[in-house]
């Protein structure tokens, strides 16, 4: 560059950057911060809560569950029935001709053990809770749960097979811990 700071006086072929050109950098660093600072809280908002984190499992002592009964438990905000199956209730719903249900579905693709289902208490139908987890409760036709505000009936799998309900209790991920104890999530 020249004593005047020109590069006409300069005998270099390279452009040498200007104060505005400093300027324009400067500003555009600027605006990708601030970018990132109104960016960073948004998407922060949508992690989930301390309190769902701490809820996005629970453990469940199977100990206390006589085979016939049942057992409600609250798994990230939502009932989640425990079935002990009877023999008889296993047989039932391994015999069922799921080909011909409404949501066809085999009980051993349902179950991890015979003897357990786990399914989430929440009627596929507009979200009531169905009834039967005690064996003094309406179960329905199908000896599994009854839903008393449209009739949805589910069979000792947790399968949809009668009324307005469009799929099967959902099934939700779990883990046997032990012979006695169950991790639902």
């Amino acid at each position: 560059m020249g004593s005047n700071g020109n590069c006409s006086d300069c005998s270099c072929t390279a452009s040498h950057p200007s104060r505005r050109d400093f300027i324009y950098m400067t500003a555009g660093a600027m605006a990708a911060v601030g970018a990132g600072a109104v960016a960073w809280p948004l998407v922060q908002s949508m992690e989930p809560a301390a309190d769902t984190l701490a809820m996005s499992t629970t453990e469940v002592s199977l100990a206390d569950i006589p085979a016939g009964t049942g057992k409600t438990v609250m798994w990230q905000g939502k009932p989640v029935f425990v079935r002990h199956r009877t023999p008889e209730e296993i047989k039932e719903a391994q015999d069922a001709d799921s080909a011909a249900m409404v949501d066809p579905e085999k009980d051993s693709a349902r179950v991890q053990k015979p003897e357990w289902l786990i399914v989430v208490g929440v009627c596929t139908h507009l979200g009531c809770v169905p009834i039967g987890e005690k064996p003094t409760e309406n179960r329905g036709e199908f000896g599994g749960w009854f839903c008393p505000c449209h009739g949805s009936q589910y069979d000792t799998s947790g399968r949809i097979r009668k009324g307005p309900a469009p799929r099967n209790l959902d099934v939700p991920k779990y883990t046997f811990l032990s012979d006695t104890s169950v991790r639902i999530g």
